[in-house]
């Protein structure tokens, strides 16, 4: 039967056991050593099964335990009674080993026990199961995404399950053979709190020197009121640690577990089981003594500082600060203050929808009170903005003038000074809602600055140092929120002269300079915090008036900020430069002005702008006149094309622009001339050199207007000629305007065309309309240079014709001076009429040898003393020439149609010619009281008059193309090189007459 029931007992599995098995298999044993041991090997998940094991087992060592007692009390009594006693059991485990067995065995069974009944202790406050709402879970199924489209009845759906039980934190097995230390840290760590205070009160001695590793493995998250009973307190009667209070299963220990017995059994060498509950073990540092309040405060900081940083649960860490304090830890005032208003900070104050932004303490304690403000109210929109100030601001800025008290640096003026500092560089938005709710109409308590003089002078920082040019609306709204004072009629000259004064103070403080960078909002609070009501009042009305024109300027896209209108409040150039924006700006915006209306609108505003003149109005324009605001005005009228507007505005029926004709001629030649600078073509009819023809038919004809259209017509004319400025790049307008000496574009259009000169009526009508009109100077210069390009291009009859037109105009301007050497113009005329004379003249390509002679005669009358001698030299030369061709003509008995005298016509042509060039010669060296020259045919005399002929050609450029073939040509029919000078004098005048007309050398 015994050996049946060990069989059956050790074939049993742990699962299957039950209460019936023990007693009708384990209990019938009779060998209590065996039993005990079975009883100890088995470790159930089932309490009821587990607590019959045990008391079997315990039972079964019952006998031993009353023998060894016996024993111990029989030991006699001595001075080492307690060494007796330990002797006795020690001599009696070492005779009886199962007794010593059985003692280990009972000592194991009891632990045992007191867990189980902990176990179900807490068993009764896990949590049994997971309420679920059906609803919620079928809910959750009809919007399962992975279902597929079509409907299900209710009846197809699967059922939810009702109630699933949830496993306790803790498995019984687990619990009997963990380390207790263990269990407490898994039921912290789970948050099984209730259970954790059982096992605490149950196991106290135990736990109570691990009790800080406990409290350390519950998580940050945990909310200090469901763990309050974990967290240490203060006894203030010790002022220390609270000492938790003990519930043991049994008051006192039984025999086994004594230390006499425990200390018998290791010295008895009896080899007892290892009987190890559980390998799993914590190391920490035993705490024995209670901690002083200082430090359990600091304990409480730590943990707070270990809450924010692992979770960044501010609120968590604030409950437990106030938990600490419901303790009666001391020391935390400070920091339970400084987490009030960072909870605020990260759950009041609004916040943006991407959270980024991971405050610890360590964060908030490197925040100046500036920061702290603005991080407030970082993400506060208008609409909540003054209640966020109020709610949030207000009350941090109190608790920093409190600060400042307990530290004996009160400071009133703190919260102001801090709130206007973020007034002073938050948006015109923001500043906006704050002056809405303080505004004076409303309670004293309820404004956010209530001090009057303080919004005018903050309102006036903000305003005056904002660089936004597009929320006018908004300043008004500001402008509207301000106090309005009544000062006294006897006072207000006194406040208007203050008020200048400061304004023109004002206006150099706001105006940057190298040595001065831009003036901030908190300078200009600065520099206005002197300042008082009078002044104050006199700086609301000049910013009214600067409202008003920002929003006109605004309106033309000419927009400035608020201090531009101090930094020209006495600058007439700065606000003549504003003026001429705001005209051209109208007609340059997308939406360009159209109709009469919009221009006259414009109008209307620039007059406004001016302040009716008045300089204390400190409006825009209060330095310009209507008169030159008009003339403005016509001017971006003009230069925006609106000609046809132009002149219904001046001489229509409303008459709307009132100008003097002198200003209306200025205004717009200055436009018709900007509109020709700008031009890229010359052609007059086509751009911008179109506009500025047209912009000359508004005002009235004039002689100025008249030549400044026929300077346009010439710009035209010189294009079609295709002059260029530099090889391959056509002449632009303003090179031709930019042109000092007009005359030398002629002379450029003649080198540039082959055909120019062909068409002398509109080389001269070119000259005219280039401002030469009537200028008989400048005609003959043109003449010569028309003569000098005929010449180069070999056509003789036209250069002969022009030199004709050139001499009869000279004459009649030598006539007409009084003084014909004194005139340095006449002279230049004249030498120009010589030379161009004497250079056909001498051509020997030229076969008309009577004009030849009538020229030279020319030259010689026009020409100065000094350079009588070089034309008479080659007068000479075709004198001689003309005698000998007749000559020959005679010799060879060439017989022409004789004369009345039977001399042949061209012999009578010649002698005549002959005798009129002797008497103009005679007549000329007569009125210069000169000798007729004897040896001008000698080679002396050829010498001198090649020397003094090479000084005067070498300023003869008369043109750009070379006359290299013709001096080739004309290379065989000199005789000798000293007695004929023609040579050289072809050489150089072939190079033009340039420099006769001013123009230089190397530019020619």
């Amino acid at each position: 039967m015994s050996a049946s029931n060990h069989n059956a007992w050790l074939n049993l599995d742990d699962d299957e056991l039950t209460d019936d098995a023990v007693n009708t298999l384990l209990a019938p044993i009779h060998n209590d050593l065996w039993v005990t041991s079975a009883c100890v090997d088995r470790i159930l998940n089932d309490t009821p099964v587990q607590h019959t094991l045990l008391t079997l087992g315990l039972s079964r060592t019952d006998r031993v335990i009353e023998r060894c007692t016996n024993l111990a009390a029989l030991a006699s009594p001595s001075p080492q009674g307690a060494n007796s006693k330990l002797d006795t059991l020690l001599h009696h485990f070492q005779n009886t080993p199962t007794d010593a067995l059985l003692c280990y065995l009972r000592s194991v069974l009891l632990r045992r026990l007191d867990r189980l009944s902990t176990y179900m202790e807490l068993e009764k406050v896990f949590p049994k199961h997971i309420e679920v709402e059906i609803e919620d879970v079928i809910e959750e199924w009809e919007d399962d995404p992975w279902a597929d489209g079509n409907a299900t009845s209710s009846s197809s759906r699967p059922t939810p399950p009702s109630n699933p039980t949830q496993p306790p934190p803790v498995s019984f097995a687990d619990f009997l053979q963990n380390d207790l230390l263990w269990s407490a840290c898994e039921l912290a760590a789970l948050e099984a709190f209730d259970s954790l205070r059982i096992l605490q009160q149950k196991h106290n001695a135990e736990l109570w020197p691990a009790r800080f590793k406990i409290q350390s493995c519950i998580p940050e998250h945990a909310h200090p009121s469901d763990s309050s009973n974990t967290f240490p307190s203060l006894d203030p009667s010790l002022n220390r640690e609270t000492v938790s209070i003990a519930a043991k299963w049994r008051d006192q220990p039984d025999f086994s577990e004594l230390p006499l017995v425990q200390e018998a059994l290791k010295g008895s060498g009896i080899p007892l089981p290892s009987i190890s509950d559980s390998e799993k073990k914590l190391a920490f540092t035993p705490i024995l003594d209670p901690l002083t309040a200082d430090e359990l405060s600091a304990w409480y900081k730590d943990r707070v500082q270990s809450v924010i940083s692992s979770t960044g649960m501010i609120d968590i860490a604030l409950a437990l600060v106030q938990h600490a304090a419901s303790q009666g830890i001391p020391a935390l005032d400070e920091l339970g203050e400084e987490l009030s208003l960072l909870a605020k900070l990260v759950y009041d104050a609004p916040q943006s929808n991407i959270i980024n932004e991971d405050w610890t303490l360590d964060s908030w304690y490197s925040m100046d009170p500036t920061s702290v403000v603005h991080a407030y109210l970082a993400h506060a929109s208008p609409e909540v903005l003054p209640h966020c100030i109020s709610h949030l601001v207000m009350p941090y800025l109190y608790v920093l003038e409190a600060k400042a008290e307990r530290i004996g640096k009160p400071d009133p003026a703190l919260a102001t000074r801090i709130l206007y500092e973020y007034i002073l560089t938050t948006s015109l938005e923001n500043v906006a809602a704050i002056f809405e709710a303080s505004k004076p109409t409303l309670p004293y308590g309820q404004r956010i600055i209530s001090n009057d003089e303080d919004m005018v002078r903050v309102a006036l920082a903000c305003l005056y140092s904002s660089d936004i040019l597009d929320q006018w609306t908004t300043m008004s709204g500001i402008f509207e929120c301000l106090p309005v004072w009544n000062v006294p009629q006897d006072e207000e000259n006194d406040i208007g002269e203050a008020g200048d004064t400061t304004i023109t103070s004002l206006g150099v403080f706001v105006t940057p300079s190298t040595n001065q960078p831009p003036c901030t909002a908190m300078d200009l609070m600065v520099f206005l915090q002197p300042l008082h009501l009078p002044s104050l009042s006199r700086l609301l009305d000049i910013l009214d008036v600067h409202l008003e024109s920002g929003e006109i300027l605004s309106r033309w896209s000419v927009a400035a900020p608020l201090r531009w209108f101090l930094q020209s409040s006495d600058n007439i150039r700065e606000q003549r430069a504003w003026a001429n924006r705001m005209a051209r700006r109208a007609g340059e915006k997308d939406d360009k002005l159209q109709g009469l209306d919009d221009w006259e609108w414009l109008l209307q505003d620039m007059l406004k702008l001016t302040g009716n003149g008045e300089s204390s109005a400190r409006s825009a324009f209060c330095l310009l006149s209507r008169e030159e605001v008009s003339s403005i005005f016509l001017t971006g009228l003009l230069t925006s094309d609106n000609f046809e507007i132009a002149k219904l505005m001046l001489y229509g029926h409303h008459h709307k622009l009132k100008l003097s004709q002198q200003t209306v001629e200025a205004v717009c030649l200055a436009a018709s001339r900007e509109f020709y600078d700008n031009a890229s073509s010359g052609n007059y009819k086509i751009g911008d050199m179109k506009l500025a023809y047209e912009c000359l038919e508004v005002p009235r004809p004039s002689e100025t207007i008249a030549q400044e259209k026929e300077f346009i017509e010439a710009t035209s004319r010189i294009s079609s000629f295709n002059v260029s400025s530099s090889p391959g790049v056509a002449i632009s307008p303003i090179e031709i305007r930019l042109t000092k000496d007009r005359l030398s574009l002629i002379s450029r259009v003649l080198s540039s065309n082959d055909d120019a000169y062909k068409h002398t009526q509109v080389i001269l009508d070119l000259g005219y309309k280039l401002g030469y009109r009537n200028d008989t100077i400048a005609e003959v210069k043109i003449l010569a240079m028309l003569a000098d390009t005929a010449l180069q291009a070999e056509d003789f009859a036209r250069a002969y014709e022009n030199n004709e037109r050139m001499v009869e105009l000279v004459t009649g301007l030598r006539n007409s001076s009084q003084s014909e050497w004194d005139d340095t113009k006449v002279r230049e005329t004249l030498e120009v009429c010589w030379i161009a004379c004497f250079q056909l003249g001498r051509q020997p390509e030229f076969p008309d040898l009577a004009k030849k002679l009538i020229l030279l005669c020319h030259a010689l009358e026009f020409c100065p003393p000094d350079k009588i001698h070089d034309v008479l030299m080659v007068w000479r030369r075709l004198e001689s020439e003309d005698i000998q061709r007749r000559e020959e003509k005679l010799t060879r008995g060439i017989t022409g149609k004789p004369n009345a005298v039977g001399v042949p016509r061209a012999t009578a042509m010649g002698t005549f010619t002959g005798r009129n060039v002797a008497s103009s010669l005679r007549a000329r060296l007569h009125d210069f009281h000169m000798p007729s020259p004897p040896l001008l045919s000698t080679p002396d005399a050829a010498a001198l008059a090649t020397r003094t002929f090479k000084s005067v050609a070498a300023n003869f450029p008369f043109g750009h193309r070379g006359r290299s073939d013709i001096d080739e040509r004309s290379e065989g029919s000199r005789r000798t090189d000293g007695q004929d000078v023609s040579s050289q004098a072809s050489r150089v005048f072939s190079k033009g007459i340039g420099w006769l007309i001013g123009a230089d050398e190397a530019e020619l």
